[in-house]
């Protein structure tokens, strides 16, 4: 309780002629039924989330199985997404995501891109199944709920990036075969399918392409989500035009509450309700709140840049130690998103197009992370922020999984009568 507060009561009581002793009396009796209060939200979220499916869209974990002795069944020092913390978070199912940064754009990389993303499929695959008393591969929502009804973590995988395809239709029946249910189109920059809503060198294709356009057509005959974040805002509508399926923004946030590029506007929502999608609402500070001038941090991260050239260059070893770095830079110089910025953006999708369309994509191992849900073990305090704002159990089993899971079985029925 704030001074003000405490003297406002002081005053009120001497105003009735009370004695001091009656007015701490008072106030510990307020302050103890706070706290008393706090207790049972805890309680009532873990009870929630122990009864109800709870699925983040995206994290970017599968990076650190370039490590031979990263174990997703030991909790780990320093990373935001492992089996234990999940379970301690009451955390039921993950998207693994294969992320591949943009590079050169040629028949000979390709190559490359692809046999590295087999790689890290086999390698998410082999670490699940060292750990099959607590996680399984899911594939399906059925598979999600039977393996929450087993007391096991389901492990999907997602594809964040369309690069590894090149211009090979039949690779994507290859990575949905290895298990992944969704393809993110673009990252950072333009692809062959579509342009980036980041790339500094501007629109290329005009938003999809025509190559872009047989990829959407092809993952939905196969039933895989169609991805939207990252991608151009021309290149979204251009893909809501094609899809004959519902789309996803696996981890995307408002854009009217901050105005990066990769946030969708309202116009876009609206657009997303219209397709019967989802947005994921990214926990990554600055997609969640438009960041102050911060000097120190931009010199550092610029420093980082200096010392080690482009990301994508460089092998997985420097890569693991430039990641470490670059947290260690955010945690000391950035000025940190909350659980409460997050469920303003959960709020604001709610007031614009209900509640049946948002949900959770954490982006946990590749920036994402906020104060009070810095890792997979701290996700019930995102519930307990919801229940503190009015959410009911109801509204919180959709936002938690169940918006998640309709899209993808409404993704899976419509291959089904291909």
């Amino acid at each position: 309780m704030g001074r003000i507060h405490f003297n406002y009561i002081a005053a009120e009581f001497n105003n009735k002629n009370m004695k001091l002793p009656v007015i701490f009396l008072v106030v510990t009796f307020i302050l103890a039924g706070c706290g008393n209060s706090e207790k049972k939200l805890i309680r009532k979220a873990n009870r929630i989330q122990a009864s109800i499916l709870t699925v983040d869209t995206h994290c970017d974990t599968p990076m650190e199985l370039a490590d031979p002795g990263f174990d997703m069944g030991i909790r780990s020092s320093d990373g935001c997404v492992d089996f234990p913390k999940m379970i301690e978070g009451g955390l039921n199912a993950e998207f693994f995501a294969i992320f591949t940064g943009q590079g050169p754009r040629n028949d000979s990389t390709y190559n490359i891109v692809h046999k590295k993303a087999i790689d890290i499929f086999n390698a998410i695959i082999q670490n699940v199944e060292k750990n099959s008393s607590v996680a399984c591969i899911a594939t399906t929502p059925d598979d999600a709920y039977r393996l929450k009804k087993q007391g096991k973590i389901a492990a999907f995988i997602g594809m964040e990036n369309g690069y590894p395809i090149g211009k090979d239709l039949t690779r994507i029946k290859q990575y949905f075969d290895l298990g992944a249910r969704y393809i993110t189109l673009a990252h950072t920059k333009n692809n062959d399918i579509c342009d980036s809503s980041t790339d500094p060198e501007g629109q290329e294709n005009g938003g999809l392409s025509s190559f872009g356009t047989q990829v959407v057509k092809e993952m939905n005959r196969l039933g895989m989500m169609v991805d939207i974040s990252h991608i151009s805002d021309k290149s979204f509508f251009d893909v809501l035009k094609v899809t004959a399926s519902p789309v996803i923004a696996s981890h995307s946030s408002c854009r009217a509450l901050c105005g990066s590029p990769r946030n969708l506007s309202d116009d876009m929502l609206v657009a997303l309700k219209e397709n019967g999608g989802v947005i994921q609402i990214c926990i990554l500070g600055n997609f969640l709140k438009t960041p102050e001038p911060n000097p120190e941090l931009d010199q550092k991260l610029k420093e980082l840049k200096t010392k080690y050239g482009e990301y994508d260059s460089l092998n997985d070893s420097t890569k693991k130690i430039v990641r470490n770095e670059f947290k260690n830079i955010l945690k000391t110089y950035e000025k940190p998103a909350t659980v409460k910025d997050v469920v303003d953006h959960i709020d604001h999708v709610v007031q614009v197009i209900g509640i049946d369309y948002v949900g959770i994509g954490t982006d946990f191992d590749g920036g994402g992370g906020v104060d009070g849900c810095r890792t997979a073990a701290d996700m019930k305090n995102i519930t307990i922020e919801l229940l503190r704002r009015g959410y009911s159990k109801q509204d919180i089993t959709k936002i938690w999984g169940g918006n998640i899971m309709r899209v993808m079985q409404k993704v899976e029925d419509y291959a089904k009568k291909m």
